[in-house]
């Protein structure tokens, strides 16, 4: 089914299209299909699913009769029980809706946050099954239609952005022509770009941003889209170790999650930008950089000694350079080059000779 607005001709989209053929055979080959989780919390590295949980780690016990545990485990208890009426009601709640049932006994939200994630891992399900929800932050927009689980028909524009649903799984017949799906990691950039009409000066194609860090709803949809369509995904970050980090939960996920790694990463997703090889390729002063802090040092560190940046010796490339230039750089950056370098000039030529790595 076609979507309106049209972008440029179909040749512009022919490197685009050539690395989504490389995708498919390496999906036919079975280099790219994913495979099975673990067990919480220790982690492996699987270069077709992402961080994982190692079948055999360290456990944490939590008493009853332990004064030090006793209020946790009464926490987890009250939690358990309020999963088990959710369940027998077919109802669904957020993890805000659970703190505020007894915010006084909980003391703060990460509190209720931890204990979920210990009972999805301890039980080995999504926590979806466990009819509890997260509250979206994401964006999406683009050529894109679904139906939401109640029923409720949603037609994504070029123009404007809807909010991701809070219930993933629960969409169904997804359509799109979409050659690419870019993820932009802040939402001002991701409404600059709506406000320059890329999204439609590039049709057919799907934005998505989850502000920032991307809440669990933002990962499991470019997840879904993934295995719906396997589109190439695209990653438009700054060229700082805070975009890198962003951009790595994407793509091979995080410790805190990795029990779900293989509903939540797309080992699949590229760097499109901004790469710290851009900034001197396109003579951006210095003036507009940014010196690296010492916790930007340790994290850009911390990263290059992951295991996933040995299956990825561009990126290595890439965050050295950083690493010696000592600066980092914003995609806004870009702006002093043009106003609207960045959706006029610098993804197009991106999109067109494969500038991604």
């Amino acid at each position: 089914m076609a979507f309106a607005p049209m972008g440029p001709e179909a040749s512009f989209f022919a490197v685009v299209d050539q690395h989504r053929a490389s995708l498919l055979a390496a999906l036919r080959s079975g280099g790219g299909e994913p495979a099975g989780g673990g067990v919480r919390p220790a982690s492996r590295f699987e270069d077709s699913v992402g961080l994982q949980m190692v079948s055999h780690c360290t456990t944490r016990k939590i008493r009853s009769d332990s004064p030090k545990s006793v209020k946790n485990f009464a926490l987890i208890l009250k939690i358990l029980s309020m999963i088990y009426k959710l369940v027998q009601s077919n109802t669904y709640a957020t993890k805000r809706d659970i703190y505020y049932t007894d915010s006084q006994l909980f003391g703060n939200q990460t509190v209720v946050d931890n204990i979920i994630n210990d009972v999805s891992c301890m039980l080995k399900v999504p926590r979806r099954s466990l009819h509890i929800l997260s509250t979206s932050k994401g964006l999406i927009a683009g050529n894109l239609r679904y139906i939401e689980e109640d029923g409720t028909k949603v037609h994504c524009t070029c123009a404007t952005a809807v909010a991701v649903p809070s219930n993933i799984q629960g969409i169904w017949n997804l359509i799109t022509d979409a050659k690419f799906l870019l993820i932009v990691e802040k939402d001002a950039t991701f409404q600059r770009l709506l406000d320059d009409n890329f999204c439609s000066k590039m049709s057919p194609c799907i934005m998505v941003t989850g502000k920032g860090v991307p809440d669990l709803n933002t990962r499991l949809l470019v997840k879904k889209l993934w295995d719906a369509f396997h589109i190439p995904i695209f990653t438009l970050v700054d060229a700082d170790p805070h975009g890198i980090e962003i951009m790595c939960i994407y793509k091979y996920g995080s410790m805190s999650m990795s029990f779900e790694a293989h509903n939540l990463t797309v080992p699949a997703i590229r760097w499109l930008g901004l790469l710290p090889s851009d900034i001197k390729r396109l003579n951006i002063p210095k003036d507009t950089l940014i010196p690296l802090t010492k916790r930007d040092q340790m994290k850009l560190d911390s990263i290059l000694k992951r295991p996933y940046v040995t299956c990825q010796p561009f990126w290595r490339k890439e965050m050295e350079i950083m690493a010696d230039s000592k600066m980092k750089a914003e995609i806004q950056a870009l702006t002093f080059l043009s106003s609207d370098y960045l959706s006029r000039v610098y993804l197009p030529n991106k999109l067109k000779f494969g500038g991604w790595i």
